[in-house]
């Protein structure tokens, strides 16, 4: 029995709308789906410039969530319409991930003084701060720097050893310091790993227990120090001492290594 297809019995005249309506149709939906994340995020722009940022923010935060890419200026607006939205954890963190990506003071100033105006700790600018960023932007160079100079160091006393030459104490000695410094260096020296507050009324214990003391109850938005996790808890710093805090309650922070991609 053929199969009944409702097409062939619509009146020739309809017959061809439809074709022309599902041809049109097909090369005009085409480039919308392959659309760039260049494309996009030039939309996403051009809907910021024209002030509707709400708009602009869908697009961004799809680039940034969907595809993992994003440009320096997008995450500035990022953060500017979160802040304008009075949602200050969200402009925090961008305004961090920039950070973690090009290092500035201006960046540093502008979130210890949304920290001041919003009662907010964690955001204090330091030079000490500022200066930690640097050397990690650059860690991996200086590591690369370091094995070589080891391998040289090492080659040399090699050739010095099959020659038969002497090699002074004092010499060995500052060679396996220096290879314990580089070893050091590559296997335990890192940043601190910080976090947001993602939640309000968010209680921080002194112990990892639900059942533990109370140290504080705390709104969103709060940068702390995380010093380490044991099962669904974080180790944080607050206020000088060591306390515990869930970790779906905080949002992790970006940190100046592992390189995402650029526009």
């Amino acid at each position: 029995m053929q199969k009944y297809n409702p097409f062939l019995k619509m009146p020739n005249i309809f017959r061809k709308f439809y074709l022309l309506f599902y041809v049109t149709g097909f090369f005009w939906i085409q480039p919308v789906m392959a659309q760039s994340p260049s494309e996009k995020l030039a939309q996403a722009d051009f809907l910021y410039n024209q002030h509707r940022y709400t708009q602009a923010l869908q697009i961004y935060e799809q680039l940034l969530s969907q595809k993992r890419i994003y440009s320096p200026q997008m995450l500035l607006k990022m953060a500017y319409i979160h802040e304008g939205l009075q949602q200050y954890t969200q402009s925090m963190h961008y305004l961090q991930l920039y950070y973690s990506k090009h290092p500035s003071r201006s960046v540093l100033r502008k979130m210890e003084e949304v920290g001041l105006q919003q009662h907010l700790s964690g955001y204090e600018y330091t030079d000490w701060n500022f200066f930690k960023t640097q050397f990690y932007k650059y860690y991996t160079q200086i590591l690369e720097l370091l094995l070589v100079m080891a391998v040289i160091s090492i080659t040399l006393l090699l050739v010095n050893w099959s020659k038969k030459k002497p090699i002074s104490p004092e010499i060995k000695l500052m060679v396996l310091a220096y290879l314990a410094f580089v070893f050091y260096f590559a296997n335990f020296l890192s940043l601190d790993q910080q976090g947001i507050i993602r939640n309000s009324n968010v209680p921080i214990m002194a112990a990892p227990s639900a059942g533990a003391g109370l140290v504080a109850t705390v709104s969103l938005g709060h940068k702390v120090n995380i010093l380490g996790e044991q099962d669904i808890w974080y180790r944080i710093e607050w206020e000088d001492q060591t306390a515990y805090i869930r970790k779906n309650n905080l949002l992790l922070l970006p940190q100046p290594l592992g390189d995402k991609n650029l526009f």
